[in-house]
């Protein structure tokens, strides 16, 4: 049995959700029959959901408490290419603060109730009992981990857990915009119109900007590829005919956005997505 095996077993006992890691300390890719949650979409935050994947597909949503698949034969050899083990705090009921660097770990000092702490190659994993929303880059060096992503599991650290603070729940909340459109005035051109549009209603254009909206939003990993793809999807329906108005790409801006993208990003992938179709 290997060392990462062994480690995952153990956390599943207590009841901490784990999963495999492979090189770069990222989750194992979807297999094909996963790909583009061709499986029937994302898994919930306990199970697998509607996907019956026997491997360490979908990211964080893969992590377990269920012996018998961390054991299972998928799972094994998985463990043997894998560089480290990743548990889901949010899973267990737990928030991960993670401090990149001295300058925030003096900060949470100032900050933050002391408790449990993990040291890391580059700063600490401060533990807190409760869950709640992750959010990347909420101050310099910090991140949070809990709901909806991982932390890679890296010994029981030292000192008492405390109940998560409100001052780590607040470092999640957005402020609100100043005005009430998009997150990033749109940049991107829009396609002239190169002929006879062939869609015989506007809701034919307004269901695929909709779907195209839940596509990105539902994406829990792979986020800028899921961008990319979606506006290629999008350009290669309806950027020909001249259907799309800045309105269009400006609600698809914001999905993207709200999905931690930045705006720079998204006019990137657009231009690159036009260049592709050779618009």
């Amino acid at each position: 049995m290997s060392e990462h095996l062994r480690t995952a077993l153990e956390l599943a006992a207590s009841r901490i959700p784990a999963l495999p890691l492979r090189a770069g300390k990222v989750p194992f890719g979807n297999c094909r029959r996963c790909a583009d949650n061709a499986c029937g979409g994302r898994p919930n935050m306990k199970h697998a959901g509607p996907c019956a994947c026997p491997g360490p597909c979908h990211g964080w949503a893969a992590a377990t408490t269920d012996p018998d698949v961390i054991n299972s034969g998928i799972w094994r050899r998985a463990w043997l290419r894998a560089s480290a083990v990743a548990y889901h705090p949010g899973g267990a009921g737990l928030t991960v603060v993670d401090l990149d660097n001295a300058e925030a770990i003096t900060w949470a000092r100032k900050n933050l109730p002391a408790t449990q702490t993990v040291p890391t190659t580059r700063g600490e994993h401060w533990l807190y009992l409760g869950r709640m929303q992750s959010a990347n880059a909420v101050r310099p060096g910090v991140d949070i981990k809990s709901t909806m992503a991982y932390a890679r599991y890296l010994g029981p650290g030292t000192g008492v857990m405390a109940d998560l603070p409100d001052a780590a729940r607040a470092l999640a909340v957005k402020k609100p915009s100043p005005a009430p459109t998009a997150p990033h005035p749109v940049t991107a051109s829009v396609p002239a119109r190169e002929g006879t549009c062939p869609h015989r209603t506007p809701r034919f254009l307004d269901r695929g900007i909709a779907m195209a909206e839940q596509r990105i939003t539902a994406a829990s990993n792979a986020v800028h590829n899921t961008v990319y793809r979606t506006f290629l999807a999008v350009l290669s329906t309806h950027g020909r005919c001249g259907c799309l108005t800045d309105t269009h790409v400006a609600r698809l801006f914001t999905a993207a956005q709200a999905q931690g993208e930045s705006p720079r990003h998204c006019t990137d992938a657009w231009a690159n997505a036009l260049t592709t179709l050779g618009m």
